[in-house]
């Protein structure tokens, strides 16, 4: 029997799909095996590759196999779904896993340590209580106008809502004022929690070398920063700066044939959290530059005359990417503001 060189899993909550081939791709087995089973079953196998989906629990497994000595490798699922033959099922889907791993192009997830999917943690839990804050506060602008209370959009204008609610001359019935109250106290709470988050995370990024050289960059704050820290692979494993935005989706998605470029809107591919934060990034210096100007002869003065304010930001957050990978790989911290911002 050839010796397993490569093992594909294909990862649920309970019940996993193994596919063991060897060097040539000769299927050597196929099992399937529960939670409780995986871990004894890999302390068996010879050190090998193993290769899943990166998905949810994967990272957390492949730390478990690495312990072993085996070779994890996680690969985006869209890479995965080219391999699948015809029907589709678990044992089909391991045996995916194993084919898109063994071809010498593909591009691999980098494996995420505790601390990273911590932080990851951090970021995703501010950004859920901000969602709640923002619908707690549409409805209760909603059931407020029905009575005749209306106040700008954004949370900012809360306190006028709040006002109309405290003051007894605006005829508002007991009930809403009641149900009212319990709606500032939600909006109120979340205020607080989202507030110690923010610390957290400031705290976090003071912490960071590579975070604290991040923000030294106009447009990058800590949360950027941290975001960068957090989600984003070791830079170095990019060439150059422009394949670090690409990896950020930050460049234009082609459709080219015959030898006609065919460039369309930007690929939103990679990580959406960063490029969601540099885009903002870009927005804030645009409003800079709107209001306290910049050299007449600047690269953003030139473009925002003769493009669209959005697409001038989409170029900044991909020139402050680049900026970024050179910052962070050669460890230096950002410098000739004017000259960058030309």
């Amino acid at each position: 029997m050839s010796e397993v060189t490569m093992i594909g899993i294909d990862l649920a909550k309970r019940v996993f799909q193994l596919h063991g081939a060897c060097a040539n791709g000769t299927v050597v087995f196929r099992k399937k095996l529960t939670r409780v089973q995986i871990l004894a079953f890999m302390s068996q196998q010879p050190e090998c590759i193993v290769a899943m989906e990166a998905c949810a629990t994967a990272h957390c497994w492949g730390r478990e196999i690495e312990k072993l000595g085996h070779t994890v490798r996680l690969i985006a699922p869209i890479y995965v779904k080219p391999f699948v033959k015809r029907q589709k099922n678990d044992f089909a889907d391991a045996e995916a896993v194993v084919e898109a791993a063994s071809r010498p192009t593909m591009r691999f997830v980098a494996l995420k340590s505790e601390a990273q999917q911590a932080r990851a943690m951090l970021f995703r839990t501010r950004q859920m209580f901000i969602g709640q804050r923002t619908q707690t506060i549409n409805a209760l602008r909603g059931h407020l106008a029905e009575h005749g209370v209306v106040a700008p959009k954004g949370a900012i204008h809360v306190k006028r809502l709040a006002d109309a609610v405290l003051d007894e001359t605006v005829g508002l019935p007991d009930g809403v004022r009641e149900l009212a109250h319990v709606y500032l106290a939600q909006i109120e709470g979340l205020n607080v929690q989202i507030a110690a988050l923010d610390q957290k995370m400031k705290g976090a990024a003071k912490e960071a070398e590579a975070a604290r050289r991040a923000q030294t960059m106009p447009g990058v704050g800590p949360v950027t920063a941290l975001a960068i820290e957090t989600f984003a692979p070791d830079l170095n494993c990019f060439r150059r700066g422009r394949n670090f935005a690409a990896w950020l989706g930050l460049v234009p998605k082609q459709n080219s044939t015959g030898g006609k470029p065919r460039l369309g809107k930007t690929s939103k591919m990679g990580q959406r959290d960063i490029r969601r934060l540099l885009v903002s990034g870009a927005m804030a210096v645009l409003q800079a530059v709107e209001r306290f100007g910049t050299p007449h002869n600047s690269w953003l003065t030139k473009m925002l005359a003769r493009k669209p304010r959005m697409l001038v930001a989409i170029a900044l957050a991909n020139k402050m990417a680049r900026g970024l990978w050179a910052m962070i790989t050669k460890q230096e911290d950002y410098r000739i503001l004017a000259a960058t911002m030309a």
